[in-house]
């Protein structure tokens, strides 16, 4: 952990109130997110967490489980159970890397493969209930690829 010399500054006291938070307008946000998710990738099966696993490997079709989980920011207690439901559907199957038995390899199935198309129907439907342009949403999307770098960098 860094060591920092916090800087006090004064806060007024109208931007201590809950709405006026960063952080809370961060996580409602998330939660919206994942209630605006549900009913889509209901259709096709998926919960937000397996898609996001799956968004990583439609971009690449095979990757290491470690791989994933730095991608996706999540620790092996949490990707574990999501890669067994994924498997279980059909949709990746897991595999012991030959050359490196410490390593699993994830890759889709042919049916995971053809999930891919349901992307750009996932996508429109989330873009559409965001409400705003794609420029915006690069806006804020870039925003807080900062505001993640910055908070990383601190702790």
């Amino acid at each position: 952990m860094k060591a920092r010399t916090a800087k006090v500054m004064e806060i007024p006291e109208e931007e201590k109130r809950l709405e006026k938070q960063l952080c809370f307008a961060v996580y409602a946000t998330a939660h919206a997110f994942t209630r605006a998710y549900k009913p889509i990738l209901d259709r096709v099966g998926l919960t937000y967490p397996q898609y996001i696993v799956m968004l990583v490997l439609w971009e690449k079709a095979e990757l290491p489980v470690k791989t994933i989980g730095e991608q996706l920011d999540l620790d092996s207690g949490t990707l574990s159970p999501l890669l067994k439901r994924l498997e279980q559907n059909g949709l990746i199957k897991r595999l012991r890397d030959s050359r490196d038995e410490r390593q699993v390899i994830v890759s889709l199935t042919p049916k995971g493969q053809s999930m891919k198309g349901e992307i750009n129907t996932i996508m429109s439907s989330i873009g559409e209930a965001i409400g705003c342009t794609l420029e915006e949403m690069a806006a804020m999307r870039d925003m807080l690829h900062r505001l993640r770098g910055n908070l990383n960098a601190s702790i």
